[in-house]
């Protein structure tokens, strides 16, 4: 359960209302309407709202001493089925591309295809959950708490179910706290964007 009270903001609402827009002026419209070049207002949530400011942005592939790989934009290791080598560059446009491609077709379809009850989750939940799954895994996101909760119709609880994703190496780390949570004062926590696009 979470360490700190979990209360939707305008900053989370906002947010959501902005995402929605996006979407349709790219031509989303409708679940059906998804496809390669059209995505839903749950991809481009994530990816603004969440996934972008927690991540960070490197700009030039960088060694990865954890994993042994190099990564560029915002942990991307492999370009076309190949790795990322050294010395690669990539504009902020082009990261920004990537990541949204990314999380369609590596996250947000499958997250469908192995939990088809997912498209029908509130918009706010879905993108949390979208981020959760870019960040530990879509086996992690598909077989949690939180998705369990969630496909019970349970939205508070499977929000804040997530939060329970909070440490590395057995330790609660605060900067996880932050991003599973409430936030900072720059970035809203996905806990925090779930909770603010649920009904009152």
């Amino acid at each position: 359960m979470p360490i700190n009270k979990i209360v939707a903001t305008k900053r989370g609402k906002a947010a959501i209302a902005a995402a929605i827009i996006a979407a349709a002026a790219g031509g989303w419209h409708a679940v059906g309407d998804s496809s390669p070049t059209v995505h839903p207002p749950a991809v481009i949530l994530a990816q603004k709202a969440l996934i972008e400011t927690w991540e960070g942005e490197v700009l030039t592939a960088h060694w990865d001493p954890y994993a042994k790989i190099y990564d560029i934009c915002y942990g991307k290791t492999t370009l076309n089925g190949k790795p990322i080598t050294k010395g690669m560059k990539f504009t902020k446009q082009q990261c920004a591309s990537f990541l949204e491609d990314d999380l369609y077709n590596e996250y947000y379809v499958p997250l469908t295809e192995k939990v088809p009850a997912y498209v029908g989750f509130p918009v706010s939940v879905q993108a949390a959950q979208l981020s959760g799954a870019y960040n530990f895994g879509v086996g992690g996101m598909v077989h949690s708490k939180a998705m369990t909760l969630a496909k019970e119709g349970q939205w508070r609880a499977a929000c804040e179910a997530q939060t329970a994703w909070n440490r590395a190496g057995g330790q609660v780390v605060p900067g996880l706290v932050k991003r599973r949570e409430m936030g900072d004062a720059q970035r809203i926590g996905e806990a925090e964007l779930c909770v603010s696009g649920l009904p009152s």
